[in-house]
């Protein structure tokens, strides 16, 4: 993960293996890592965490099962899943943020081929430092100034929704990452808008092999 913090892009220049993120980690690691490390949410902090994904990250067997109205596993709802708690990508988004407990993670998989919303609810509270919606943003909106795949996105972000409602599928098709602070001075919503194939799977592999190579990062992105 380039963005990850300074100095990562040197490490993953001279690296022979580099594995790419989790799709649900990428947008969890990227909110909540630089909080974590900026020492706004403490690493003990009891963290839950949601996402809604589309249906082509659970590979060959789910795509059938949604792209075919006529298969016996048509599905057409939305489908929370992973319900013991103990999904394949905690570790990484235990280490990679900076948590000492895994989070309770909540994915849910839509009738929708590429997409992805991962939210992280806070409450004000209980963080280390006194600070709102528009205070995280602007904290947020320093430790990426400068990268061209992660945006944060102005607070409040009202002219960013339609009728409300924070859309799903609008970094489809890109490397790009938008994270979003909602909320209000007691309760805080953190949530991360990107494509699970793009920068939650083989966009981010481009952008470390451009690195690797020695070629500008967005060749190809």
């Amino acid at each position: 993960m380039p963005e990850l913090k300074k100095g990562q892009r040197e490490l993953i220049r001279q690296s022979k293996r580099i594995a790419v993120p989790g799709c649900h980690a990428s947008g969890f690691i990227l909110m909540l890592h630089p909080l974590i490390a900026g020492g706004i949410v403490a690493p003990d902090y009891p963290i839950s965490t949601h996402t809604v994904a589309g249906y082509s990250g659970g590979g060959k067997g789910m795509i059938a099962d949604y792209d075919n109205p006529d298969s016996p596993g048509y599905v057409r709802n939305p489908r929370p899943y992973s319900l013991k708690l103990d999904h394949k990508h905690l570790p990484e988004m235990t280490k990679y943020s900076g948590l000492t407990e895994p989070p309770v993670f909540s994915p849910t998989v839509v009738n929708v081929y590429t997409g992805e919303i991962i939210s992280i609810p806070l409450i004000a509270s209980h963080l280390m430092k006194k600070m709102n919606p528009r205070d995280i943003r602007e904290y947020l909106a320093g430790y990426y100034s400068g990268e061209q795949f992660v945006r944060v996105i102005p607070y409040p972000a009202d002219d960013y929704l339609k009728n409300g409602f924070l859309t799903f599928t609008d970094c489809n098709g890109t490397n790009n990452l938008d994270i979003f602070v909602f909320g209000n001075d007691e309760r805080i919503l953190l949530s991360a808008r990107y494509d699970n194939l793009g920068k939650g799977a083989s966009g981010a592999a481009v952008q470390n092999m451009n690195i690797v190579l020695g070629l500008p990062e967005a060749t190809g992105l």
